[in-house]
């Protein structure tokens, strides 16, 4: 038998979505945004020195054929990614009306999103009456904060005093399908805020809200205020089976890496590892280690996104982009015969962009275990229909395999 490994980079796009000039950072069309080749060029020009130097430093991903997949996205130069492949490579595009977290993941897994997703409006007060009114009831509150479109790390700064002294949850969204909810685990209580977003969510779901995340945090006035590692996501169940069921159904051994059990509604999970991403590439080592014949391994490392691309931290992005591609060295000295793994995108966020949102874009396919392949441009939902034809399951969905 054989084990399949599918590991999302958060946000790391390539650019050349057909469909950019459809999507926007304020009033700003995603035409142009390319997530890696942007960031390579800042790094050759100078331009991210913060904590590293020079040319962007990613060899394996390079050598598994990122430069040449890229290619076939956009003609936008990517300095210092000019490796010969030798693994898999080309681009996926998405069909889904979304360029968020559920969307990208969950057509990646083989079911596109059959809706349009719900946003709330990027004005104050962002959320209407009677979900705040709701919102208070159920936690006992006497009201709620915030009310309106922020960065999560402002808006604790922000509110974070006013939330102690009332006990009222500070309620914010952004330009994706969310709401989030801020409280402090000590003065509100992390397992309240836990079941306040629970207890909330199929509200906001039958809205077509993607997501109710809780973002608890700690500290005080005078140290400042920072949010922990206990995030949680309430998602929207996928409207038919995934990828993680397909395997699930077959019998094989399934494991989740990161936020995906929170993305599926720990749906065909049957292992969940969270923390975060140092963390996670420990938990990844130890499952290439651990897993069985056939097992199939879902990972997502989300900091590239979450602390650098809606930061538009170009040198950070860089630097994770090379801390991750120095990681890939301990998978090399794990990966057995029958092994396949992929690297792909859910999306892009280009820390060179106009905004804070995410941005449409192609995402790098890259792959590890059948050695080099050019698969050109595929579709976000072949990346399931190859996995599943490789571990030998049957694929529900409307992909078909690149292998």
């Amino acid at each position: 038998m054989t084990r399949a490994f599918l590991i999302v980079m958060d946000s790391v796009g390539v650019g050349g979505a057909p469909d950019a000039d459809t999507f926007f950072n304020g009033d700003v069309p995603d035409t142009g945004a390319n997530t890696v080749a942007h960031i390579a060029q800042a790094c050759a020009e100078g331009r991210a020195e913060i904590g590293r130097s020079g040319h962007l430093n990613i060899p394996h991903l390079d050598m598994i054929g990122l430069g040449a997949a890229m290619a076939h996205a956009s003609a936008d130069p990517a300095p210092g990614l000019t490796a010969k492949p030798e693994g898999l490579y080309g681009v996926a595009t998405e069909v889904s009306r979304g360029k968020d977290t559920p969307s990208g993941h969950w057509e990646l897994a083989g079911v596109p999103v059959p809706w349009d997703w719900h946003f709330f409006p990027d004005e104050a007060p962002a959320f209407p009456n009677d979900i705040m009114d709701e919102t208070a009831h159920l936690c006992g509150a006497g009201g709620t904060l915030a009310n309106c479109h922020a960065s999560g790390t402002d808006v604790i700064d922000q509110f974070g005093a006013q939330h102690v002294e009332t006990g009222w949850p500070i309620i914010y969204t952004s330009a994706d399908s969310v709401m989030q909810i801020a409280a402090h685990e000590e003065h509100f209580g992390l397992e309240r805020l836990l079941q306040l977003c629970k207890d909330l969510a199929p509200v906001l779901h039958e809205m077509k809200i993607g997501r109710v995340i809780a973002r608890p945090f700690v500290g005080s006035v005078d140290e400042g205020f920072i949010r922990t590692q206990n995030r949680h996501d309430y998602a929207i169940v996928p409207p038919s089976p995934t990828l993680l069921d397909w395997a699930q159904e077959a019998g094989r051994k399934t494991y989740a890496i990161g936020k995906i059990g929170d993305i599926f509604s720990m749906r065909g999970v049957d292992d969940l590892r969270k923390g975060t991403d140092d963390v996670l590439f420990d938990h990844l080592s130890d499952v290439m280690d651990e897993a069985p014949d056939g097992a199939f391994v879902f990972a997502n490392f989300v900091e590239f996104d979450s602390k650098f691309g809606h930061r538009r931290d170009v040198s950070g992005y860089a630097r994770h982009l090379e801390w991750f591609d120095a990681q890939i060295a301990r998978l090399l000295l794990r990966i057995r015969e029958g092994d396949l793994i992929i690297f792909t995108a859910d999306h892009g966020n280009d820390p060179t962009w106009v905004g804070t949102d995410h941005t449409r874009e192609c995402v790098p396919v890259l792959g590890l275990g059948v050695g080099m392949k050019p698969i050109g441009n595929v579709s976000f939902v072949d990346v399931a229909a190859s996995i599943a034809e490789h571990l030998g399951v049957p694929a529900q969905g409307p992909g078909r395999s690149f292998l």
